[in-house]
């Protein structure tokens, strides 16, 4: 016997001793690997028993517990107790070890009842028998569903069976009963309430003329296919109430439509659905009572002549009901009787019909659902496949999820929001015309508020079937536009934390009255690969974003970073200098820093360390510390102002604070030596340009950093980190784990306090803290002051004497020129003071030192009184500008170029003093 052959007896008997063969049959054919197996079947009394040998199942064992936990087992053999006869033989316990004994109950899901249980003797099962073993199982049920339903309507004679095993001898088999096993079964589902009379031209062998029709109809009904079982039970209530056509409207799960799928032998290309709200045939449903075509209105009549496309003249449509649900499960239709109208026997007929079919139709629709159910998976992983080759742009993913929801649901329109948690709004740059890269154009809106703002707030699904009576729904943009939305399907998209990160909305299901349960399961599933997908996206990014860093840091170590070991061994060979060797005033806030020649200012760093004891407190290796010293000052590319002695001079101000201004007594130890090395590293591979460009230019800087802000302080504060990671470099090596994190944290902080937007942003709450006064237990006050004295340091070249901020000014704006310079050639403005054209600089200075710097030195002061001075020198250089601009306002400047009055000839001192060469600017000597 063939596979085929087996399922096509399975689904063709109609009584139960066949229904036992069957089954045995369609095992040994399906599992070749299964030696015995033994059938128990639901018993009429509710009792499960098995024909071979006579017997109901154990009332305790592993066969008793597969029916109470309605679940597989597998063991290695039963006991005694629990098997008769040829079982003993086969099945008692212990097995050999490639054998094994499986026990399977067959649940009804619309009854919640075992109605079989399948005891097999076999081999270990491959995953090709375990998928075979699923697919029989599925037409055993429907075939017990079957014959239990026909045993129903005409019961045979019931056999007595034995309540247990030990109640009864075995019997041979010359005096054993036939195993006719079932009189009045308590059906679980049917389509009737009550069954219909029994015709009174019964034959000898109990079924009258109707039921040996029906019963040959059920011994056809084997297809798979719900579509072709249809065709043949249209075909026999034609035949039956004597109609050119008949068709079959379906109830959806959720009871909100009814869907055709079969007009008299035709199935329809495109499945036919429409609410239940329509008309009479949802009050059907409702009252589950028959209706003609008298009951119906004329606008359904013209409705209804319009989706079958024939005039209907006559009708009759009578409901199939559930018994295990007592609901309607479909309206049985037949339209045009020839000959007359239909009468109460043509309903007959029809009812008749369905209490043998009904079971079968229902169980075939379920299998074909569950096929259904595999195809969307398998299109689910295409559709994952698809999203997850475009991970490396969000917006091309974004506008791909959009495409995959559109074709998955049949909807006509799709949007995608994305959840901005900062600013509270769901925001969507992807439509289904695609990416728009201006901002202008996306859309924002709240969310808390509409349809998607609902999703994105409850996490939970909505389908509205009527948009324009929905109480979340804005009907002004279909006003606007002319475009009606009918219907629409919004589903949050979750992270893998369950939280909401953005919000899909369908629009309009096309070839049907709304989005179904199915559109909703389907769009539950397809919402975890677009949660996965973006968060592979976002992922996809960070790892770009480290290849980048990558990038960068190899570059930086290419072009600056190679130690000269000899020039290592000679600062290392001669011992580190005491500050005072190197300048009587070295510890004084009038030394100018950059009046010492750059070839000395690395043994000027090593002395800085030794005179403020870095090196003995922190353990530090001297020959590490030098190399870490040559290979910062390598890091430093040479732009006009922002080189390695625009770092010297920092560190040197933040040596002299805390020479000068006793800051033990304010920072911890840890703190300040943070604050020093931070001084050496904050502008490590400037570029001489500042972050807007970088984001202006789409620089590799930009694509790294834009979205965190400051955008050169984070590439500082990275190679600053390169650098200690570099061999040899690493001066913190003997630091513990705790302090080397916090070291690493407080750098962080303090370089990118140099971004003066930054500073800008705490001016407030230093403020407070000068007027308050400092308190050195709050660490706040601490995080406040490492930023104030970085800043301070930042700048302190404003707190020299004027000749020195003169020069710097031109070093400055040299820089900035340079950058506006790019600016231009890209096609862009740049702002006044990157205009070379267009700068005053005095003005600019002017207007620098009163909003910036001033203020800075100001609340150095208030905190620190000893620092006056340096207020006053910034104040009194700040004078001198005044007094150039106002020169330059009566004599004009001497060109376009906004540097050329900086290289005349003229002092504003009233005595001009001998000047020195220096690097970086030329001052006279004012320490």
């Amino acid at each position: 016997m063939t596979v085929e052959d087996a399922l096509l007896t399975l689904g063709s008997v109609i009584d139960i001793p066949r229904l036992q063969e069957a089954i045995k049959d369609a095992i040994a054919t399906v599992l070749p690997k299964v030696d015995n197996a033994f059938i128990y079947l639901l018993h009429a009394e509710g009792r499960l028993v098995c024909g071979d040998p006579l017997h109901e199942l154990p009332q305790e064992g592993k066969l008793r517990d597969a029916v109470l936990l309605q679940k597989r087992i597998e063991c290695s053999g039963l006991t005694p107790s629990e098997l008769l006869g040829q079982q003993m033989i086969s099945l008692a316990a212990p097995l050999p070890p490639d054998k094994q004994v499986l026990i399977l109950p067959l649940l009804d899901q619309d009854s919640g009842r075992v109605l079989a249980v399948i005891l097999m003797h076999c081999s270990p099962l491959s995953d090709a028998d375990e998928q075979n073993l699923r697919t029989l199982e599925k037409h055993i049920l429907v075939a017990c569903k079957r014959v239990l339903a026909i045993q129903k309507l005409h019961p045979w004679t019931q056999v007595n069976v034995p309540t247990s095993s030990s109640e009864s001898p075995l019997r041979g088999p010359e005096n054993s009963p036939k195993p006719q096993l079932w009189s009045q079964v308590n059906l679980s589902t049917g389509p009737l309430e009550t069954p219909p009379p029994e015709p009174e031209n019964t034959q000898n062998d109990g079924y009258n003329d109707l039921d040996h029709q029906v019963l040959q109809l059920c011994g056809e009904l084997y297809d798979l296919d719900a579509a072709s079982l249809q065709i043949k039970v249209l075909h026999y209530l034609e035949k039956q109430t004597q109609s050119p056509c008949c068709c079959l409207l379906l109830v959806s799960e959720d009871s909100h439509q009814l869907f055709c799928q079969v007009v008299g032998n035709k199935e329809l290309e495109e499945e036919i659905s429409f609410p239940l709200t329509f008309g009479h045939l949802g009050q059907v449903v409702d009252k589950k009572k028959s209706i003609t075509l008298q009951d119906i209105s004329s606008e359904e009549h013209k409705q209804l002549n319009n989706m079958l496309g024939f005039e209907v003249r006559s009708m009759l449509c009578v409901p199939v009901i559930s018994r295990a649900t007592s609901q309607v499960v479909a309206l049985a239709c037949a339209f045009n009787k020839q000959g007359g109208n239909y009468t109460e026997e043509d309903e007959h007929k029809i009812q008749h019909c369905f209490c043998y079919t009904s079971t079968v139709l229902t169980s075939t629709l379920a299998f074909q659902k569950e096929q259904k159910l595999k195809n969307e998976c398998q299109a689910l992983l295409q559709v994952a496949k698809n999203l997850f080759t475009h991970l490396d742009d969000v917006s091309v993913l974004l506008q791909e999820i959009i495409t995959e929801a559109r074709n998955l649901s049949n909807a006509e329109i799709c949007s995608v929001f994305l959840l901005e948690r900062n600013s509270h709004e769901l925001v969507a740059k992807v439509f289904d015309g695609g990416v728009v890269d201006d901002d202008s154009y996306e859309i924002r809106i709240p969310a808390d508020q509409g349809i998607a703002g609902h999703v994105a707030t409850t996490g939970q699904i909505l389908n509205i079937k009527d948009a324009y009576s929905h109480p979340l729904f804005y009907r002004g943009v279909d006003d606007s536009t002319g475009f009606r939305t009918r219907n629409i399907l919004c589903f949050p998209i979750k992270n893998e934390s369950n939280e909401v990160i953005g919000v899909a909305e369908l629009v309009n299901k096309i070839n049907g009255p709304g989005f179904t349960k199915f559109d909703e399961d389907l769009a539950t599933a397809f919402s975890i690969y677009c949660g996965i997908s973006i968060a592979h996206s976002l992922l996809y990014k960070q790892v770009h974003e480290a290849q980048f860093r990558s990038h960068l840091a190899n570059e930086m170590m290419m072009y600056h970073m190679k130690v000269c070991e000899d020039e290592a061994k000679k600062l290392g060979s001669n011992g580190i200098l005491s500050v005072s060797h190197i300048d009587p005033n070295f510890a004084s806030f009038t030394y100018t820093p950059r009046s010492l020649p750059e070839d000395d200012t690395t043994m000027g760093v090593l002395s800085m360390f030794e005179d403020m004891g870095f090196l003995t407190n922190y353990k530090i290796d001297r020959s590490t510390l030098i190399r870490f010293c040559l290979m910062v000052k390598k890091g430093y590319r040479d732009p006009p102002y922002h080189n390695w002695m625009h770092a010297f001079s920092v560190s040197h101000f933040c040596y002299l604070l805390y020479k000068n201004l006793e800051l033990i007594n304010y920072l911890e130890y840890i703190e300040i030596f943070a604050l020093f090395v931070s001084c050496m590293c904050h502008d490590l591979d400037h570029r001489g340009t500042n972050n807007s460009f970088q984001v202006a230019s789409k620089s590799v800087l930009a694509a790294l950093y834009s979205s965190e802000g400051s955008v050169m302080e984070r590439h500082h504060f990275a190679q600053a980190i390169a650098i200690l990671n570099s061999q040899g470099c690493n001066i913190f090596e003997q630091f513990s784990r705790k302090d080397y994190q916090r070291m690493l944290d407080l750098m962080r902080e303090i370089i990118l306090a140099t971004d003066l937007a930054h500073h800008l942003r705490i001016f407030k709450e230093l403020q407070r803290m000068a007027r308050d006064g400092y308190d050195p237990k709050n660490q706040h006050h601490h995080n406040l002051l490492l930023c104030l004295l970085m800043t301070s340091c930042d700048l302190s070249d404003q707190t020299k004497g004027w000749k020195t901020t003169r020069k710097i000014a031109e070093l400055i704006y040299k820089e900035f020129f340079s950058q506006g310079d790019l600016e231009k050639a890209m096609g862009n403005r740049p702002s006044e003071m990157m205009d070379r054209e267009k700068a005053y600089i005095p003005e600019l200075q002017i207007s620098f030192m009163e909003h910036i710097a001033m203020p800075i030195y100001k609340l150095l002061q208030d905190l620190f009184p000893r620092s006056a001075e340096l207020y006053e020198r910034v104040a009194t250089n700040r004078e001198k500008w005044t007094r150039v601009s106002h020169k330059f306002t009566i004599r004009g400047l001497p060109s376009n170029n906004s540097l050329d009055f900086l290289d005349e000839e003229y002092d504003i001192q009233e005595s001009m003093e001998e000047e020195v060469k220096m690097n970086g600017c030329v001052d006279r000597k004012d320490h």
